[in-house]
């Protein structure tokens, strides 16, 4: 019911009556005391002011109680000993602690909201790995590893990751804490050196500030007959003499006090009574503030003059782990190696052997078992060689063989050689047991042969070095001989590899385009494909350095910068009603594939350049596909949802298996051109491409035919129901500019089978 406005005129009691019916939408008459009414409605206003004080005041009290949290929160990120790091589900930042942002040299406002991959940080492709399993599996991960910092400081960082939960119950995303673990790596680092070198043949002593004795070595109980049971706790007077007299250990605390270091003869007693004279070497070992804490003493028995040149050689030339002649005895007889070859004209040879995988073994089983493994090939390699033949220790796991006199002839000589490297590897790679458990390793081996190495034996050393790389690069578990050619191949990856980095950060690459067209000739897609031109240079096709990309990594962005300069194409060519409904396919290499982000880039690439997903095509190489079929799959599923379609280049080339066709979301399939090439010749080709057009009609999936060059290749797959051709027949790839133009005047049949076919 609605109340019209009083006029003024009215009585007061009616012109409230008419205010409280419009605020109330009812009829209020008081038929009492008129007080007493207007004492309730006062009460009633009472009671509403004081309840709204109430109310009032509990929010200021909550507001105060949020900011004084807000603030906790903001000391305690402020302050805490590691960096932390907010992210939502789909890896953009949220919030970053001050400490972080201090680290990397970044501002809150220039992180929050953006994805991780575009805030570049050290260690990214690995970490962000660890971030998607810790979303996928709603699990706390963590990870220790080295990264180089912006300033270009090395720190060892550990990563701990752990999702949180959003308001909705789901992951919301994950909350990274980055912590600078490198003091604490160096003091692990320190405590293994100190206890490899602890266990020396010279006898070492460890007691506190006062003499009293913490820690003996295996040598110093070998020397003096006391055990560890017996010497620990006791004073270091347990082996006084009585050879020298106070004034002689007053003077030994005094250097120690004020220089924290004596070195000197002593006479000591051993425990059967018997005395002997030993050189001690005291140092002082000092905590932050610069106090001693601990002294170290070691002992060498000097009682023998021959026993000490003895010591003092075995210092200075030999491994203290495997006690293999070190690289400073090495080198020295690689030049008298070199001077006997010279003089008998036979060839000597150098192997460098390393243990494949021996990282891997160290990092999970520990520094003693990896020192225990070394300690077992050094003393193969000593049963696996001649008397007259010398095997080292270079550091690390990496040891060397050294052969002389082989034979005058080289091909003889390099015979003996793979024989000798033949019984190492067989010798190496026979089980050992490492602390109750069976390891198998193998080695790599890079051989060089020499007869009067004039280059000297650092360049023999390098030969040998870039032999093992290249067994390396076969698989590892493998043998190579060095040739000069391999040196020049060597040194021209190099170049080409520099290149390719000054070309990705110059821009020096483009993209061609080869068109697709349909059996009538029609222009239905086009293919991306890589180029490369230098200023000056001619243009570079992807077959000479694609490998080297692969290899170095740097398909990784290479294969980004592709997928984002080609998706502005699709979005350019989308305005114009010639072009708009053309397909887009771009060759996606193995290594760029299995990266993490690699669905992140295509989105973004897609989003970035407002191009149609639908008219997107990425074509796999068939060996990628075979290698792992169910991550191929989860991926192509991924961005078969978002529109993106999929190809399968040069099918037929690989193990090809209707197991993988059928499990994988493919759209088409791609004859590969060593069956188009001799199709009009070869019997077997034919039968070939008859089985690819019949198998993917079953399939439903189209197919479109590479290399397409002649009349009568065309011919013959249009005969058997080919939908789809490339190739100079129709078109080379030719730059942008050269494509639009082409794409307006159209290719005709007519036109088509009339161009030239040499290309």
């Amino acid at each position: 019911m609605q109340h019209g406005p009083l006029p003024s005129d009215q009585p007061p009691h009616r012109l409230l009556r008419h205010q409280l019916r419009r605020i109330f939408g009812s009829e209020i008459s008081p038929r009492g005391d008129w007080g007493v009414f207007l004492q309730t409605v006062n009460a009633a206003y009472y009671d509403a002011d004081r309840e709204r004080g109430l109310l009032e005041n509990a929010l200021e009290l909550n507001a105060q109680e949020l900011t004084e949290a807000n603030n906790k929160l903001r000391l305690f990120t402020a302050h805490a000993p590691v960096g932390i790091v907010m992210l939502d589900r789909e890896l953009r930042y949220v919030f970053a602690s001050p400490r972080w942002l201090q680290q990397h040299q970044l501002a809150l406002h220039d992180i929050t909201g953006r994805h991780c991959r575009e805030v570049p940080l050290p260690a990214l492709d690995r970490w962000q790995e660890v971030l998607q399993r810790t979303l996928a599996e709603k699990t706390e991960l963590s990870q220790e590893e080295p990264v180089t910092l912006h300033d270009g400081r090395a720190r060892w960082m550990r990563w701990e990751m752990r999702p949180w939960q959003a308001s909705d119950g789901d992951t919301g995303g994950v909350i990274v804490m980055v912590e600078d673990i490198t003091d604490h790596k160096r003091a692990e680092e320190q405590i293994r050196i100190a206890a490899i070198v602890f266990q020396t043949r010279d006898g070492m002593i460890v007691t506190d500030a006062c003499g009293t004795i913490l820690q003996v070595n295996q040598a110093f109980t070998d020397a003096t007959g006391y055990t560890a049971e017996d010497a620990i706790g006791k004073r270091a007077t347990l082996l006084h003499s009585g050879h020298q007299d106070a004034a002689f250990y007053r003077n030994m605390w005094e250097a120690l006090t004020h220089e924290g270091r004596w070195e000197g003869e002593i006479w000591n007693r051993r425990k059967d009574g018997g005395v002997f004279s030993e050189w001690l070497i005291i140092s002082g070992i000092r905590d932050t503030a610069g106090r001693i804490t601990h002294y170290l003493g070691t002992y060498a028995d000097i009682s023998e003059p021959r026993e000490a040149t003895r010591k003092i050689l075995e210092l200075a030339f030999y491994d203290p782990l495997t006690a293999l002649p070190n690289r400073r005895l090495l080198l020295d007889r690689l030049h008298k190696a070199f001077a006997a070859s010279a003089r008998s004209g036979q060839f000597g040879a150098v192997l460098l052997i390393d243990l494949d995988h021996f990282k891997t073994l160290n990092d999970t089983r520990g520094h003693d078992v990896g020192d225990e493994l070394l300690i077992h090939v050094a003393q193969r390699l000593r049963e696996s060689i001649r008397e007259a033949d010398s095997a080292a220790r270079l550091g690390g796991d990496e040891f060397v063989v050294l052969l002389e006199g082989l034979n005058e002839e080289q091909v003889i000589a390099a015979n003996v050689v793979e024989t000798v490297a033949g019984k190492l590897r067989t010798a190496i790679s026979r089980p050992v047991i490492l602390k109750g458990e069976i390891h198998h390793v193998t080695p790599s081996i890079g051989v060089t042969l020499f007869r009067h190495a004039k280059e000297g034996a650092e360049a023999v050393l390098k030969q040998a070095d870039l032999a093992l790389y290249q067994a390396k690069g076969a698989g590892r578990n493998a043998v190579r001989f060095y040739n000069p050619e391999m040196q020049a191949a060597v040194d021209a990856r190099i170049r080409l590899e520099a290149g390719l980095r000054r070309a990705l950060a110059e821009g020096e690459f483009t993209l061609h385009y080869q068109p697709q067209v349909d059996v009538r000739g029609r222009v239905t897609g086009v293919e991306a494909l890589l180029r490369w031109q230098a200023p000056g240079q001619a243009i570079v096709g992807p077959a000479d350095f694609i490998p080297v990309a692969e290899d170095s990594g740097l398909i990784v962005p290479i294969g980004r910068w592709v997928l984002e300069t080609a998706c502005r194409q699709l979005a350019a060519w989308a305005q114009d009603s010639t072009t708009r409904d053309l397909q887009l396919a771009i060759n996606i290499s193995a290594r760029q594939f299995r990266h993490p982000d690699f669905v992140q880039d295509v989105r973004l690439a897609l989003r970035n350049s407002g191009a149609d997903p639908r008219r997107l095509q990425l074509e796999l190489i068939e060996s990628l596909v075979l290698e792992d079929v169910e991550h191929v799959a989860r991926t192509m599923q991924v961005l078969k949802q978002d529109g993106v379609g999929f190809s399968i280049d040069d099918f037929g080339t690989g193990y090809s298996s209707l197991a993988y066709l059928k499990r994988l979301p493919l759209d088409q399939i791609k004859i590969d051109r060593s069956f188009v090439r001799d199709i009009a010749d070869d019997a077997d080709d034919r039968a070939i491409v008859r089985a690819i057009l019949s198998l993917a009609e079953s399939l439903g999936l189209q197919v479109i035919a590479e290399g397409v060059e002649s009349t009568a290749q065309f011919d013959f797959l249009a005969a058997h129901g080919c939908q789809g051709y490339q190739g100079y027949l129709f078109a080379p790839p030719m730059a942008v500019q050269q494509m639009d133009d082409q794409l307006r005047r159209g290719i005709g049949p007519k036109e088509a089978f009339s161009g030239r076919a040499d290309g």
